[in-house]
């Protein structure tokens, strides 16, 4: 049920980079915003939508359920934030070790990167 009537709030494939090139045109854009966890990087596009790709590095989740919940919950709150947000490709990415951090720490720290996509 979404919170907003009107508004579509599934996580389609029309809302994800899934090829490699698309990655690669977000990378080479080479923009990008830090937070305390990950980094968002972001490239305008003309779709009419903001897309997202999560990239999650085994260096830094070691264990496959770590990585699934950082990607569960980086898609979550894009999902809810979707609407609000510019028409950009964004990549969002872990560039520390998540060892001592809480579920409310990481969640913090998403919402805080993706409302600077805000339009």
């Amino acid at each position: 049920m979404s919170s907003r009537p009107g508004v579509d709030q599934r996580f389609l494939d029309a809302y994800r980079l899934r090829k490699t090139d698309e990655y690669s045109s977000v990378f080479a854009f080479r923009r990008a915003f830090k937070g305390r966890f990950f980094i968002a990087h972001y490239r305008p596009n003309e779709l009419g939508t903001a897309r997202l790709g999560v990239v999650i590095a085994k260096k830094l989740a070691k264990r496959a359920n770590v990585r699934n919940l950082l990607k569960r919950i980086v898609r979550e709150q894009f999902r809810k934030a979707r609407p609000a947000l510019a028409h950009h490709d964004l990549v969002v990415r872990l560039h520390v070790p998540v060892k001592m951090a809480t579920r409310a720490m990481i969640n913090d720290d998403v919402v805080n990167l993706l409302g600077r996509f805000r339009e």
